[in-house]
């Protein structure tokens, strides 16, 4: 399997299940959409942002249909003026690069840096769909099995309309 063996280790041990699907790189949704197929998970869009500052960052998740810009985001975050984060933040904060940004990332954060905004719409979808720290795979699992990784991560996390 492609991806984090520190990640399928984790899964395994909090008894989480999960479909694996491996495709070729896979860094935008536009691509990705094409190995989905067949699928009948909720797909997500993950987008890591840092505050002006540069001393918070955020992750956000929304349903891959989404399209929202980065200045409806932080209107709908309230926490000020936020820029994409750099590579290097990424590589830091969730042990990802540009184009494998996922929550699972998390578990890369020990200090609970990253903050996750949630679209609530996901919360109506039975599996969701992300990659395993690595744009060549998705991992596809149960919404109450992401939340239960979610509340073993640690970091702070809530449900938003994000749309």
């Amino acid at each position: 399997m492609n991806g984090d063996t520190k990640l399928y280790d984790l899964l395994e041990q909090l008894g989480i299940r999960f479909e694996y699907i491996e495709h070729p790189p896979a860094p935008t949704i536009e691509t990705a959409r094409q190995y989905w197929a067949g699928h009948d998970a909720k797909h997500c869009k993950n987008l890591f942002f840092r505050n002006h500052k540069g001393d918070r960052h955020y992750l956000v998740i929304l349903d891959c249909d989404c399209n929202m810009d980065i200045h409806g985001i932080e209107k709908l975050l309230h926490q000020g003026k936020l820029s994409f984060a750099s590579g290097k933040r990424m590589l830091k904060y969730l042990g990802v690069t540009p184009g494998s940004v996922t929550p699972f990332g998390l578990i890369n954060d020990g200090e609970h840096h990253v903050h996750v905004f949630l679209d609530q719409n996901l919360q109506h979808a039975q599996r969701l769909s992300f990659h395993p720290c690595i744009n060549t795979a998705s991992l596809i699992l149960s919404r109450e099995d992401f939340i239960r990784f979610l509340d073993y991560a640690g970091n702070t996390y809530e449900w938003l309309e994000l749309y």
